[in-house]
Formats: structure tokens, sequence, C-alpha cells
């Protein structure tokens, strides 16, 4: 089922346009990479399906009852952000108040929030200070903290920035796990499109005058995309033939 459709929309600031006639359709379930070289629109395009900026031309529509604010966010960290002097439990629970702002949290708030912590395999760090935390520590709080905002998406903005290898690749299982087990719809946009397409099921590649939208073996298949990439496509059908089978 649709989530998000992109129908030839044009985005831009002050006249200038940044992405022009892109159309493309997030259905539920999908884990969707977007990459491409800096300047090609990868964080323009984010911060349209968040709202936070309007098309100039075209429509971005909703479906399955998705409501801008309940899409779960996780952002580029920002020194203020890993400096944050709150406990995890704190941090992870305020993610709760993009549904609704609310003097006191409720209970169905903080059992949200308990399970997320749960789901990000941090409910030992329930009190420890945020900014105590190791970089991977504290990126697994802060996904924690974006799933109480959602049950159906989640929007990543180069979420392994500044983590080591083995964090990182920690935290590609741990989405890939909320993907499949828990049916979360994932976009995430990233430099790293080695590791995006072991993970992902569709790629949207932006150029500056061109895209390409499709599932991960297309895009493996497509001229974008072998130019793009250092990998041959991992299926059984394609590595069967590399090897001269039938």
């Amino acid at each position: 089922m649709s989530l998000i459709k992109f129908a030839d929309v044009t985005i831009g600031y002050e006249g200038v346009n940044v992405l022009s006639k892109i159309s493309f359709e997030i259905n539920s379930g999908n884990y969707l990479c977007i990459v491409g070289e800096n300047g090609s629109g990868k964080t323009t395009l984010m911060k349209s399906m968040l709202g936070l900026i309007s098309p100039i031309s075209g429509t971005i529509s909703f479906d399955d009852g998705l409501k801008q604010n309940h899409i779960g966010y996780l952002p580029q960290q920002s020194k203020l952000q890993k400096d944050f002097p709150a406990s995890v439990y704190e941090v992870v629970l305020s993610g709760c108040l993009s549904k609704g702002f609310s003097p006191f949290y409720s209970k169905l708030q903080k059992k949200t929030a308990l399970e997320n912590m749960y789901k990000t395999g941090i409910s030992d760090l329930k009190n420890k200070c945020f900014r105590e935390l190791s970089g991977g520590q504290q990126q697994r709080a802060l996904l924690a903290r974006a799933l109480c905002s959602t049950e159906k998406m989640l929007i990543l903005d180069e979420p392994i920035t500044g983590l080591d290898p083995i964090a990182a690749q920690e935290l590609y299982t741990l989405i890939k796990q909320l993907n499949n087990n828990n049916g979360i719809t994932v976009v995430m946009v990233t430099h790293d499109v080695n590791s995006a397409i072991n993970n992902a099921s569709h790629i949207l590649h932006l150029r500056k005058d061109t895209y390409f939208y499709g599932s991960t073996h297309t895009y493996l298949h497509s001229d974008i995309g072998k130019g793009f990439l250092i990998t041959d496509c991992p299926c059984e059908n394609c590595q069967r033939n590399h090897r001269g089978g039938v």
C-alpha cells in the first residue's frame, strides 16, 4: 500500500530548482535508500517529505492514514545533540511529543519509550546520561526516540556518520530488523551506496539533470548504477550467470 507519492514534483529555493519533475512512490514495507553526490538534492527531497519545504509544482500525497508529524525522523547528529544533558530514557521519551504536547507523559507514552529502548537494545542504558554514551549508543537512543513518533515510517539522514565500522554495521543490522520484523518503512539518505544495496529494497539515485528510481536489483543493472558502484549484483540468478550457469 502506498504511503508517499511524488508526482512530477519540482522543489527549490528562491526561484532556483534543485529537483525537477521527479516522480516515485514509497509503499508500506519498503526500504528506500536515497543516494547521489553532494548537492544533488537528497536533503531537499527529505525535507519535502517531512513538510519542511513545499513543492514549486507537482504533488506530494500521503496515503494509508500517514501524517507528516507521525513520521519518525533521525537527523544528522549535531554537537548540541551529542552533549545533551539528559538521561537516555528522557531523550527517548521526548520523541512522544511529536504527536502532541502535554506537560505530563501518559502511561502509554512511557510504555512506548521502554518498548522502543528494548527494540534498539539500550534498555540497560535507561538511566545513563546521554552525553556519556558512545557514538553508536547515542544513535540507538536517537533511533528509539524516532520510533516513539511512528508506527509506519522512519526517515534517517546519514545515520552512520561519525561511527566506527563495527558500530555502523550494528546500526545497519538494527535498521534492517526494524524493517523486516516490525514492518517499519525505512527511507535513508546515505553516501554509503555499497552498503545501501545490501539492505535496501529500492534505490533513488539523484543526479543533477536526471534520477533513477526502482528496485535495488534493477538499479544494479542500470547505466547509472553500473557507473557508480564497485560491486556485482549479489542475487542468486546473476551469480549463477557469472559462474556460467543457466
